[in-house]
């Protein structure tokens, strides 16, 4: 198969491209506009493939996803890119509607223009695979999962984004018959994470012997999915999925802030243990919390087990371990990002005035 991937220098897309030059036959092109967090060197390790290619334009420009779409020809488009930092959008949602929103309907609208010129098999085997968040849903109590029948529920002007952008994508599904595919996945983590994220973050302040911040008492739970069980997931997905179906995708490893930030702090007391022979637990210092923040999400990904086979292999403490490894193996990788584009700095305050 071709493969199309929006936003394949960022976390996931690039997980999912090193997984399919490694592991299968297909050819794959990523499409990626390289904005502070598309980061080349995730690619590197397939960079040399005969089967992998790199196009770098946004998918806001039509003229440059028609483009691709005509010289690649894909049998499958997976839509990865996406401005996806809830504290990001709280500074400046403007960034999130333009790239999340309009740039999936730039997609949807030039797939199916290219869709409909292909011939009848073509057409048959195509998929428009648009990968989303269990944020859309907004909050659970303290039971319950995230299925995929709950009601949209967004609380942030990312998660609002992002399920504004599912409902394009089921829209031009049933509208236009668009062979379409949406999965919902949990929160990711691993090798080549943007050092933003909760998990990086903590790695790199707490070797660093600055305050590893926890929002609000660190109570706030989330369904941990290892980066490399999701890539396998949006494969079979795209490869095996019913056209015009959704499927979540989690990693049945729910965990508060809090507990993840203690274990990070735990593995690296073992594997780089401070100078001063302290805990580097003893770096946690809880932080005022984001405006609108979830307390608890957690996936119900037994449709996606059921129907297609596929289940999470890699356990929270397995993979927590390999990403605390990865980080120290790799200074190289995170310290070229904090050099040339981010400080780790404390995001998501809430003035709401940035990018429009």
């Amino acid at each position: 198969m071709r493969i199309l991937v929006t936003g394949g220098a960022g976390f996931i897309g690039s997980a999912l491209t090193r997984r399919l030059i490694r592991h299968t036959g297909h050819e794959v092109l990523v499409f990626d506009k390289l904005t502070y967090a598309g980061v080349l060197s995730s690619l590197e390790p397939v960079a040399t493939s005969n089967r992998y290619g790199f196009v770098q334009a946004d998918v806001c420009d039509a003229e440059a996803v028609a483009k691709a779409l005509a010289e690649f020809r894909p049998d499958v488009v997976a839509h990865l890119a996406a401005e996806s930092h809830v504290d990001r959008s709280i500074d400046g949602p403007g960034a999130f509607i333009q790239t999340n929103v309009v740039g999936t309907f730039v997609m949807l609208q030039q797939a199916l223009g290219y869709w409909r010129g292909l011939d009848e098999a073509g057409r048959a085997a195509f998929r428009f695979h648009h990968i989303s968040t269990d944020e859309v849903f907004g909050s659970l109590g303290e039971t319950g999962l995230f299925s995929e029948t709950t009601p949209y529920d967004p609380r942030s002007p990312y998660s609002a984004s992002k399920a504004g952008s599912d409902h394009l994508v089921r829209a031009w599904g049933h509208t236009w018959g668009l062979p379409v595919l949406v999965t919902n996945c949990s929160n990711n983590y691993g090798p080549y994470h943007f050092p933003e994220k909760l998990i990086p973050l903590i790695i790199i302040r707490a070797l660093k012997g600055e305050p590893l911040p926890v929002y609000g008492d660190g109570s706030n739970v989330r369904d941990w999915l290892f980066v490399d069980d999701h890539a396998a997931a949006l494969q079979a997905v795209f490869e095996r999925g019913r056209p015009g179906q959704t499927y979540n995708v989690g990693g049945d490893a729910e965990r508060m802030t809090i507990e993840v930030g203690r274990t990070i702090c735990g593995l690296l007391d073992q594997r780089r243990p401070r100078a001063d022979g302290k805990p580097y637990a003893d770096q946690i210092t809880f932080v005022t919390d984001r405006p609108g923040h979830d307390q608890r999400y957690a996936i119900d990904a037994a449709k996606l087990k059921r129907e297609l086979g596929w289940a999470p292999s890699v356990s929270f403490e397995e993979g927590i371990a390999r990403t605390v490894d990865w980080y120290l193996e790799n200074p190289g990788w995170w310290q070229d990002i904090l050099d040339r584009r981010y400080a780790t700095e404390r995001l998501g305050t809430g003035s709401g005035t940035g990018g429009g």
